[in-house]
Parts: C-alpha cells; structure tokens; sequence
C-alpha cells in the first residue's frame, strides 16, 4: 500500500493482470484467437453519428452560440413557458432601420415622384420634375405627360416615345426615376404596436411588421396576414412560406393600405431532439404528426413521442412509438415531446498514447477495459502497459461541479462575514477583492476527469462509457518539473536523485513555495502529497504556492481548493 495517497473522484480498481502481452499483431489475428467477441472499428464519421444531440443539449438548456439573439426576450410573454413561435427569429434583427433606394422594376409611378430628364443632341434641357396630382409630368415645348401607372422599368422608353413624337431627329433622351412619394400604412390586428407607420412604397411586408414592432407571439398568426386596400384583400401571406422557401409576395403599397394580422391558429409546442423545437401554428384545428413533423424536423435518432394536452374529458398524455405518432391527430394547445428512448447499442471509444493501429474504436455497450486492450497492438519497448488511465466525461464534469462549490463557499465565507471595526472592513474590502480574482480565475480551469484504474501494474477490467479516453503512456526518462520553482522544466531520470534534487535542478523553490506541499503525478495518474514518496520515470513535480495567512483569512478555503485543482487537473494555480 502507498502511504498518503490523495485521488481526487478517481476510481482505484484492483483485478485480474492486464494482458498477458502486447505484441503487435493484426486485428484479425486477434479475433482468430480470442473467445470474446471483438469490438468493432468505427470510422470517424459513424462515431460523429453517435454523438448526435449536441444541438439538442443547447436548445434545451437554453445557450446561445455567439451572434445568437434570445428571441423570447424580444416577445411578449402569456405567463407560460412556451417555446417561440417558428419563424419569431424574423423579427430579429435591425433591418427597419436599414433603407434601400425604394426603387424597384415593377413599381408603378404615382403623385409626388421625382423623375429627372436629359436632353441633349439638337435640344439641350436637364430637370428634375415631380409627378403632380393628375399623374402628369411637364415638359416645355412637349406639355403634359401622363406617366400615372407606368412601372418603373418602362418610364425612360415610355417618356422617350412621347418626346422623340415631337423631336423626331438629332434628340436623345434620357428618363430615370429618381425617387419615390413616402407612403403611410396601417399596422392593425395582434401586433406589438399597432398603429400607422411611414415608408416608401415598395418596402417589403417584414419591413412594416419589424416597425411595428413584430407579430405577438401568443396571440398572433404567421400564417394569416392580409394586406387591405380600400376595405378589399389584395395579398394574403403566409410567413411560414417565406421561412422555408424564400417566397414573399411583391407588393406595392399605397397610402392607407392596411397590414391586418389575423388570430393566432392552432399552435402545438415541439421540444425534444429535433431540429426546430418552436411552437408551430397549423392551418387546421385538428393535424396529424405527420404535418408536425415536416415542420419540427425530428433527429433521426428518434424512436418515441410523447404528446400531453387537454381533451373534451380533461387532460390527457400517451406516449407513441415514432411509427404510430404519425398518423396521431393533434388539437391547439398540444405539447409534443420527440424523444430519442431506444439506448445506444454502440459506444465509441478513443485510444491515445503509445499504440499502434486505429485511434477510435465503436463498441458494444457491455465492452469492458480488457476487452478492448486485448486487440490494441503495442510496441512493449515504448509503451508503459502498467500506468493505463481513462479520461471519462462525466468524472470531469462532477470534478467541475465539486470545484464550484468549493469556490462558491469561498465566496460566501468572505462576503458574509462578520466585520467588527473599520480596519476590519478594510481588511475584508481588500481580501474579497482577491478572493474574487482567484475564484475568476479557478473556473476557467478544465478538469481532466482522470480514472485511476493501474496500480501496481494491476490494470482494472471496468465498464467503458461512451466517449472514454483510455490513455496507454509512453515509457519517457523524463521528470516535469512545474509549479513554484525557478525554472519549470523537464529533467533526464536519476535513479539515485530525490525530489529536493529535481527541484534544485529546476532553479530551486520561488518566494511563494510551499516547501511543504509538494504533489507528485504518477504516469497511471495518480496523485501523491508526500515529499518522501520516491520518484519514478515519468512523473510530474507540482510545487504548491503558499497563501500568505498575514493578510488571507481564509488560507485554509484557498489552500483546499488549490490542492484540489492540481489533482483534477494537474496545473498549480497561483
């Protein structure tokens, strides 16, 4: 047994030998000659499969990607937790407040536009002129011009043919439509802020719903907005068409058109593993999953589907089989959970060190550790087989979470503090400035999530996870060196050297050393407060720095937590 000894949430196994011998061979010499079923070797790509989920983790737990707006913080709330409406991200961005010339191929001439005229050759003239109120231009010499109803794109022949009737010879023209008259539109129905808004006539539908603030998302519909002229329907617009193919009817507005936003439809909350977990309006009262599922985009890992709601007889739930789930007939206010419920079969597993062949390996979810090193080839002369240590996920997480509490309570014991004078204050102002650039500091380091599982030379047969790392090390002559000493480095192996010798090879201790606490890091990734303990090839020296008990009262808090950090992640932090 090794005296103490210090694993920080690392599982030390004691079993059967590790295999008998790592002679480099082929996979399929492996399989001829063992009775266990070989694990199977996953390309990079099926093993980006079985990690699927990832974008299903954030719309959860409700990250954002950088660049990525909240859009339930723009839109106004019914009191539930209720995902956004699909297409809600229309409303966005900053576009209202972003102007285009206003000018397009098809918008027809009206009062009040500014049309300029060149003439050159045998008659010389140059004006910009307005539209007046009968639709006419002025030319002299030509008089009046009707251009009232002329599309924009036809204006320079149109005027052209009306001038070249009275210059017939040596007179070119030149017609362009300036500008166009502002026009004024209502914004009525569930939107944000109804009322009247300026724009130019040919400014698209969004642009007048972003002035308005956006469509409610409780009471509003996306997919029944009608656009009225003089108390008629000329366009009706579907938003949800927009989102998915790009199509939006071109409208030209005109003074006093209205935007009328029709009540909501049918909506049905989606979360779960799809692509699109929003709430989506249907056009009809009753749909089928099917409807919703061209919409939601479940993942293809979804086997199961869980829809709760309200019937005539009261609240009801039932969960389907994906199969089954589309031809279910869904009603308003449905909620419909995709879940992924059938447990991966395979996991996959890195190898990384000193090895030879693949580096990921998919196996079967009952593959232990000698399973699988029974078919990693090895070079024995550069491979240490009796320090094997597994990288796992979860370990690093519960690491993290165990050092933001340690933190946390840090932070509580200097905050909450009792202060009994102003020197007192002074002194705790002072002391929590420093605790709070430590801890800021201490929650950026990454927990390496280490499982001990070689001691001497006893390798455990444990159960893989999914995502392990199983580290196989190099045989190395090296000593690192780090922490609190002069000059962090790595030495060549002495065998009659003692730690205070590679510590004075490395420059000796620094001021803040603590001479006292230093760690050693095995190769099998065990952890060892001992400054008698005997060093071996391929250790790491980590010299502990000291907290100055004169002016931190909470030395014992801070020296806890910093043992803690070398441990799960074998870095000092000062």
């Amino acid at each position: 047994m090794i005296n103490k000894k210090i694993s920080f949430l690392c599982l030390v196994f004691i079993t059967q030998p590790l295999f008998a011998a790592f002679e480099p061979s082929s996979i399929d010499t492996l399989r001829a000659n063992s009775s266990t079923e070989i694990p199977e070797i996953g390309s990079a790509s099926a093993i980006d499969s079985l990690n699927g989920g990832s974008y299903n983790k954030q719309a959860r737990s409700g990250l954002l990607l950088p660049g990525e707006v909240d859009i339930k913080r723009l839109l106004p709330s019914s009191g539930e937790d209720l995902p956004p409406p699909y297409g809600a991200n229309l409303f966005a961005g900053g576009y209202e407040s972003e102007r285009t010339d206003g000018l397009n191929a098809n918008y027809p001439i009206a009062a009040g536009d500014k049309i300029n005229i060149w003439l050159w050759g045998g008659v010389s003239y140059s004006n910009l002129v307005t539209v007046d109120n009968q639709g006419n231009i002025f030319i002299p010499k030509i008089g009046p011009i009707k251009v009232r109803g002329v599309k924009a794109s036809q204006i320079n022949a149109f005027v052209t043919a009306k001038i070249k009737a009275t210059y017939t010879n040596n007179v070119n023209v030149y017609v362009n439509l300036l500008s166009t008259t502002p026009v004024s539109v209502y914004l009525s129905g569930p939107v944000i802020r109804p009322g009247q808004y300026a724009g130019m006539a040919s400014d698209s539908l969004l642009y007048f719903l972003k002035r308005a603030g956006g469509i409610d998302s409780v009471r509003g519909s996306y997919r029944d907005i009608e656009v009225l002229r003089n108390n008629k329907v000329i366009a009706e617009v579907d938003l949800y068409r927009f989102v998915q193919t790009g199509q939006l009817p071109n409208i030209n507005f005109k003074n006093k058109d209205v935007i009328l936003v029709q009540p909501q439809k049918s909506a049905i909350n989606v979360s779960g593993a799809v692509r699109n977990p929003f709430r989506f309006e249907l056009d009809h009262k009753i749909s089928t999953g099917r409807e919703l599922s061209d919409y939601a985009r479940p993942l293809a890992k979804i086997s199961h589907v869980g829809v709760y709601g309200h019937r005539e007889n009261g609240p009801f739930s039932v969960y389907l089989e994906e199969q089954d789930f589309q031809d279910f007939e869904l009603q308003d206010g449905d909620s419909v959970v995709f879940n992924a419920d059938l447990h991966a079969q395979v996991i996959d597993v890195q190898i990384s060190g000193s090895y030879l062949g693949p580096s990921y390996f998919a196996v079967k979810n009952s593959t232990r550790l000698h399973d699988l090193l029974n078919h990693i080839p090895i070079n024995p002369a550069l491979t240490d087989s009796k320090s094997i240590y597994i990288l796992r996920e979860s370990v690093a997480q519960r690491q993290k979470q165990l050092l933001n509490d340690s933190l946390d309570r840090l932070e509580r014991s200097v905050f909450t503090a009792p202060i009994s004078s102003d020197g007192g204050a002074s002194i705790r102002a002072k002391e929590a400035e420093m605790v709070m650039q430590f801890a800021e500091k201490a929650r950026k380091v990454q927990p390496l999530g280490k499982v001990i599982v070689s001691d001497n030379g006893v390798t455990a047969n444990i159960l893989l996870e999914k995502g392990d790392q199983v580290v196989i090390p190099h045989y190395t002559d090296l000593i690192q060196v780090a922490g609190e000493v002069m000059m962090p480095q790595a030495i060549v192996f002495n065998d009659d050297a003692k730690m205070d010798d590679y510590i004075a090879w490395a420059g000796g201790f620094t001021d803040r050393a603590e001479d006292q606490k230093i760690s050693i890091v095995r190769a099998n990734g065990m952890v060892i407060f001992d400054t008698n303990a005997q060093i071996r090839r391929g250790d790491q020296i980590l010299v502990m720095p000291k907290v100055d008990a004169k002016t931190m009262q909470t030395v014992k808090d801070m020296t806890q937590i910093i043992y803690q950090i070398a441990v799960a992640a074998n870095v000092v932090l000062n």
